[in-house]
């Protein structure tokens, strides 16, 4: 996945500047002896850093203090667990492409940012998270609330610091955001112990950083050796396609004018969409495990693979001997690590994914290059014609939730921010909201960490005030952070939340549906004295998400008919400030197409489910 920014842009501050260029002024005189936390605060200011999701703590206090105190007003999203602030500071940076900043204290607190750690590394997400530790002469001796949490989570971050020196925090801060935000993103932890934040120090922001190997190891701009096998190899191609990823989120206009050059067809990845818009005639949506038919026919037919910013996941491969069999692979990627690790390519750059298609396009322009493929697109439209995007119609006017997500597409004209959890919902809303900005998808992806949706929501908000941001959950995945209702009411924060409820753990059931005999393995979450095999009453629905969100001070409605189903989100959308919508839909849904694990294009479901005991079903295709 490629940087947001080139690696030959990195360098740091010059002291006395902010990260955008401009003097910064210190409220401090230059030799006045300041706390240890009030330079910790200082480094996020001259980091440009405006937004921080941070809950108190004995250990963390003193930054909370200085926070306080500092003249730039960053605000501090006072989340309401530190899980909620860590996905939240993931939202930030995946809406914004900012480094998202959280702080927690030591011991319970750090640990609970570890799910989140590890949902950022895996996802490449610019995060710098602050904890607090016990002081220094407590390290070690299993003092109150004392983790380990450097050892914790060493191979679940890009790089972390334990400060053992207060004169330490300027170099280390720098250090911190540089790592984060260059190369391939990811969270870097930085913990800071209780004695060292109240250190009274004259801190020196010229320090050199110590990251001369790190830098060494960045890669430079594509080689021209590399860029000339990359056009040969699409000047032969009589089936090119595309796969796109995350890494592309920060380049769309040079992914655009690529695919404007050449025609060839666009498949994207769960986070790579919007990367490319998914309106546009070669765009073929999401491939992999639930993505079009047209989408995985290309892949698996093509020639030429053309593989941006991606690390071909399991998710996305399934059987990898089986997965793109007859193409010849031009991997772009800015980490070494992912070039080769699962398919071998035919050609390898190790670069910026941006830099690279820069490349590309003035080479394509400056020798006319143009590409003999028109039969191929039109053997790829035929699959979009012949294996459309379709769901059924249920009984009694009940709402698909497919059809509650592209109803809300149509409300927003596409224009909102959507998180969500994780489960079927995530899957239906990758299928059937169509994105066409980057940055406007806001998901966990590697990690899959169910609980995601509101806090990430929550963070994208605070980076986008100006954008209607929209959580798409599950009630499965909702409940696990429905704590930061508090945060929306609180702090202001206008997120809508649309929860597709089943009363089911959706795509567990849809699994035991096709591969375990529709044996429920705990799967069901409703009322335990209720039945939700085939009825769906309003007066049975547990829990009742509209009263809980109600008790937080946050309007609430519920909708459970096609009938009323616009005019609900309607509502939603309308309504000023945060706002939950309880969508009432039918547990037998599946998320069709479906590659099972494993297996490949050959095995691809297009029909069926778990409507089988269900009549009058009415076919729509769209």
């Amino acid at each position: 996945r490629a940087a947001p920014r080139a690696a030959a842009s990195v360098s740091a501050p010059a002291a006395g500047s902010a990260a955008d260029g401009k003097a910064f002024v210190s409220r401090f005189g230059d030799d006045e002896p300041r706390k240890g936390c009030d330079v910790l605060v200082e480094a996020l200011e001259r980091q440009g850093v405006d937004t921080v999701f941070a809950y108190p703590g004995g250990a963390s206090m003193e930054i909370h203090q200085a926070l306080t105190r500092a003249e730039s007003n960053i605000r501090n999203i006072l989340c309401r667990h530190e899980q909620g602030e860590i996905f939240a500071a993931e939202g930030y940076a995946k809406a914004s492409g900012r480094v998202g900043v959280c702080i927690a204290t030591s011991g319970p607190g750090a640990t609970n940012l570890v799910t989140g750690l590890a949902d950022a590394m895996l996802d490449s997400v610019p995060v710098v998270a602050i904890t607090g530790q016990v002081p220094r002469a407590l390290i070690g001796s299993d003092a109150f609330q004392e983790t380990p949490i450097v050892e914790i989570t060493r191979t679940i971050t890009k790089h972390n610091f334990l400060i053992m020196s207060a004169e330490e925090i300027p170099r280390v801060m720098e250090e911190a955001f540089v790592l984060a935000s260059t190369g391939r993103p990811g969270p870097v932890l930085v913990d800071i112990p209780k004695d060292v934040q109240q250190t009274m120090m004259v801190p020196k922001w010229d320090q050199p950083l110590r990251l001369n190997t790190y830098m060494s190891r960045l890669p430079a701009p594509p080689a021209q050796e590399g860029l000339e096998q990359f056009l040969r190899a699409v000047q032969t191609a009589r089936k090119p396609a595309l796969y796109v990823g995350g890494g592309c989120n920060h380049c769309p206009d040079e992914l655009k004018e690529f695919v404007e050059l050449t025609n060839i067809p666009v498949s994207q990845t769960l986070m790579g969409l919007g990367a490319f818009p998914e309106t546009d005639e070669r765009a073929l949506q999401m491939l992999g495990m639930h993505g079009t038919v047209a989408a995985n026919f290309a892949v698996h037919e093509c020639d030429l693979l053309i593989a941006l910013g991606v690390r071909f996941d399991d998710r996305v491969t399934g059987k990898l001997e089986a997965f793109a069999p007859g193409a010849s692979i031009v991997h772009v990627d800015i980490d070494p690590a992912e070039i080769g690790k699962n398919k071998t390519p035919f050609v390898s750059i190790n670069a910026d994914v941006m830099e690279t298609l820069k490349a590309m396009n003035a080479m394509i322009k400056e020798r006319n290059v143009s590409l003999a493929i028109d039969e191929w697109r039109d053997t790829v439209k035929q699959q979009q014609n012949e294996f459309p995007m379709r769901y059924s119609l249920p009984p009694n006017d009940l709402i698909p939730p497919q059809a509650a997500i592209e109803k809300l597409f149509e409300v927003t004209k596409g224009e909102a921010i959507v998180s969500t959890g994780v489960g079927q919902h995530q899957m239906f809303a990758a299928q059937w909201y169509k994105f066409d900005q980057p940055r406007s998808w806001i998901t966990s992806g590697g990690l899959g960490s169910m609980g995601f949706g509101l806090p990430s929501a929550i963070g994208a908000a605070a980076a986008c005030p100006d954008r209607l941001v929209v959580d798409i959950d599950g009630d499965g995945s909702f409940v696990m952070n429905i704590q930061e209702l508090a945060t929306l009411f609180a702090e202001k924060i206008p997120v809508k939340m649309m929860i597709l409820n089943n009363q089911h753990l959706g795509m567990v059931v849809q699994w035991e549906d096709r591969f375990y005999k529709k044996n429920r393995g705990h799967t069901y979450i409703g009322d335990p004295d209720k039945s939700h095999t085939t009825v769906f009453e309003e007066a049975d629905i547990y829990p009742d998400f509209v009263k809980c969100a109600e008790s937080f001070n946050v309007p609430a409605a519920r909708v459970s008919r096609m009938a009323d189903l616009e005019d609900a989100i309607r509502a939603m959308c309308d309504t000023p400030g945060p706002y939950l919508l309880d969508v009432v839909v039918p547990h037998q849904e599946h998320v069709l197409p479906m590659i099972p694990g494993g297996g490949s294009f050959t095995e691809i479901i297009t029909t069926g489910g778990g409507w089988e005991d269900l009549e009058s079903m009415d076919s729509r295709g769209l």
